[in-house]
């Protein structure tokens, strides 16, 4: 009697922790002391960016020469093209994702998703008045990129980036500066 009342409590119970653990995980969130960019322009933002740096994350290990191609889709999301060399397997590597916003389209929050339904956070925290130099954050701390429209950054924009990202809570030393040859 005991063991069944359990089990019709137990169950349900840890399925739901299990789901709010892997919705958790999946987070479109931004990290705690970063603010998206306001009156945000997403058509300037589309086209090629190539990435500069990023943390060490298994879906992009040992790749050079990694860029990132936003366009418009036809249902108003942005289609999310990622392209790199993975120098250990000698092959390119293309991700196809989808990006939407968070909240208003003047806002640089968007979730992207490689693998629906998951989405994750994609937060444009800083960006030059020209549109050639971005800095990402994801979700949490886990997730910082620098991208250019360039295969080079300068270096006052680059430790405008590293400031930023410093006083948020990023360890800016794991940054890996990513080759484009």
């Amino acid at each position: 009697m005991y063991m069944k009342t359990f089990q019709k409590i137990a169950i349900p119970l840890s399925l739901g922790v299990i789901g709010l653990i892997i919705l958790n995980s999946c987070s479109v969130g931004i990290p705690k002391g970063a603010t998206a960019v306001q009156n945000f322009d997403a058509d300037r933002y589309l086209g090629k960016w190539y990435e500069i740096a990023r943390f060490d994350y298994k879906f992009e290990r040992d790749m050079d020469n990694v860029t990132a191609t936003y366009s418009q889709n036809p249902n108003g999301s942005i289609r999310v093209d990622n392209k790199g060399y993975n120098y250990v397997k000698k092959e390119w590597k293309e991700s196809i994702g989808e990006a939407k916003f968070v909240n208003d389209k003047t806002e640089a929050r968007l979730k992207v998703s490689f693998f629906k339904p998951i989405w994750a956070g994609y937060n444009v925290i800083d960006i030059d008045e020209n549109y050639q130099y971005a800095l990402i954050a994801g979700s949490s701390l886990k997730y910082i990129w620098i991208l250019s429209r360039t295969k080079e950054i300068p270096e006052s924009i680059k430790q405008r980036f590293l400031e930023k990202a410093k006083k948020i809570g990023y360890n800016t030393d794991d940054l890996i500066w990513v080759k484009h040859n």
